[in-house]
């Protein structure tokens, strides 16, 4: 797999074989793309409930939906999970692929922007949920349009055939 640059992201933005909505230029770096944090969140609903995790546990059925009003913000508390969106859905064609990946400046205050699901497989179309952990001991405030994560756009060796995917595949438009 290849990593592709600035020049190379804007070609297949261009052709058609990537697609980022909405898409701010001054967004896209030498490699990656900065992704902003988006109005909408889930909360855990129990913090004291076990929960059986299967190949069936839908994490929806545990947590509450809500979206922060205009210019709101959103406390996470010491040593709490939220589960974030990102404002931008990405599409990729399917010889394209993809990593999602925190920012330092956030994990130096003990903010994990994703703790998992770092790799975007090619074919997708959405926004990118995050995973968000406070591992620090303070009260972190998460502002909406904040530059949570970047996107790292690889070109894969071969196409993956979308039919072969397609059960795998998440069209995820919201949270």
């Amino acid at each position: 797999m290849t990593v592709l640059s600035r020049d190379e992201v804007l070609k297949c933005i261009e052709s058609g074989e990537i697609s980022i909505s909405p898409f701010d230029p001054d967004a896209l770096g030498g490699a990656t793309l900065d992704l902003t944090l988006s109005n909408e969140f889930r909360v855990f609903s129990k913090e004291s409930e076990t929960i059986l995790v299967t190949d069936e546990t839908n994490y929806r059925d545990y947590t509450k939906h809500f979206v922060l009003g205009e210019g709101e913000t959103f406390i996470l508390e010491p040593r709490s999970l939220v589960l974030a969106i990102t404002k931008e859905t990405i599409s990729l064609s399917p010889n394209y692929c993809g990593l999602l990946e925190g920012r330092s400046r956030f994990a130096r205050m003990g903010l994990f922007v994703h703790l998992s699901t770092g790799f975007m497989q090619p074919s997708i179309s959405s926004r990118q949920v995050l995973e968000i952990f406070n591992a620090s001991n303070n009260r972190l405030e998460l502002k909406p349009g904040s530059k949570m994560c970047q996107f790292i756009f690889m070109k894969m060796e071969g196409q993956a055939s979308y039919t072969e995917y397609a059960s795998k595949v998440v069209f995820n438009k919201g949270l």
